[in-house]
């Protein structure tokens, strides 16, 4: 398996932990929180400027370790899920005293952080196959600030040369050359919108298989005909998927007013048609989390 992505990105090979992470985050449009020390009073285990910076499985710096560091990243964490964008700050009294959910500090004094969440999270869209439709749906979506995956069984669907269209793509775009496609899957958040449109009824309903063994939250659309999606029904059942496993499959994908007329089999018509249904899913906004008392 192998993929290569398009749009090129520079991430800084020097300097800070923290900075040298936010560069590749934002290269690979993750979210973050930057965590600042705003404040320190009395003895702490940083001084104010410490950074570090957190993203929904990593964290690159510190803040002062023990509970303060451990507060910090799960409150970032919290607020990358949420898909805050405001700032806030959290003060973290450092005595016996203090309420804490990750072991004692006692160093005696007081901290202020400032949490920012200054990357936030690109949808991600996975089409599995480049042919005619995948790349016309391709070419629309590159349009939008997310980041698309086009994976192909056949290397000569992604070549330079055929996804030069792409080449001033909005879109983080990376290609996956997988002979066998499902297994590009693991590899993507579970958030991501998954589109199969393969040339292979075969790897479609592989492809299939696999999304619908791992919770996925994202749209999770199929082409082809009613009789096709009636046909991969029954063999998803005998495979063992429950009919709540069914419902998350939309098939036919595209919106059907646009499926109709003699042009409804173009590629550029079907592409649309896609693209539209799909674009509701890469604009919503989460709800904002509340932000935490106190801590004294």
């Amino acid at each position: 398996m192998d993929a290569h992505t398009l749009t090129p990105q520079h991430v800084a090979t020097g300097g800070p932990a923290w900075l040298v992470a936010l560069t590749r985050l934002a290269a690979q449009g993750e979210a973050a929180v930057l965590v600042s020390v705003m404040a320190a009073r009395g003895h702490t285990p940083r001084e104010a400027g410490a950074r570090m910076v957190v993203s929904r499985t990593g964290s690159w710096g510190s803040v002062g370790g023990g509970n303060l560091e451990a507060t910090a990243v799960e409150r970032a964490r919290t607020l990358i899920r949420a898909g805050t964008q405001a700032p806030e700050t959290l003060t973290l009294r450092l005595t016996d005293r203090a309420a804490n959910g990750h072991g004692r500090q006692c160093c005696g004094g007081e901290v202020t952080l400032h949490l920012d969440p200054v990357l936030h999270a690109q949808p991600q869209v996975a089409v599995f196959g480049a042919g005619h439709v995948g790349l016309e749906l391709a070419r629309l979506l590159a349009r939008h600030p997310i980041g698309l995956h086009l994976i192909d069984s056949r290397a000569a669907q992604l070549t330079p040369e055929r996804l030069a269209p792409l080449r001033d793509a909005e879109a983080q775009v990376t290609a996956h050359h997988a002979p066998i496609p499902e297994l590009v899957l693991d590899g993507l958040p579970l958030s991501t919108h998954i589109l199969i449109l393969t040339h292979d009824h075969a790897e479609d309903a592989a492809i299939l298989d696999a999304a619908l063994r791992r919770p996925g939250t994202g749209f999770l659309g199929l082409i082809g005909s009613s009789a096709k999606w009636t046909r991969f029904q029954a063999q998803l059942r005998d495979l063992g998927h429950p009919p709540d496993a069914l419902a998350r499959v939309t098939s036919p994908i595209g919106l059907p007013d646009l499926n109709t007329g003699p042009a409804r089999k173009h590629p550029a018509v079907i592409a649309l048609s896609v693209a539209a249904q799909l674009l509701p899913h890469l604009t919503l906004q989460p709800d904002p989390v509340p932000a935490p008392e106190r801590t004294s």
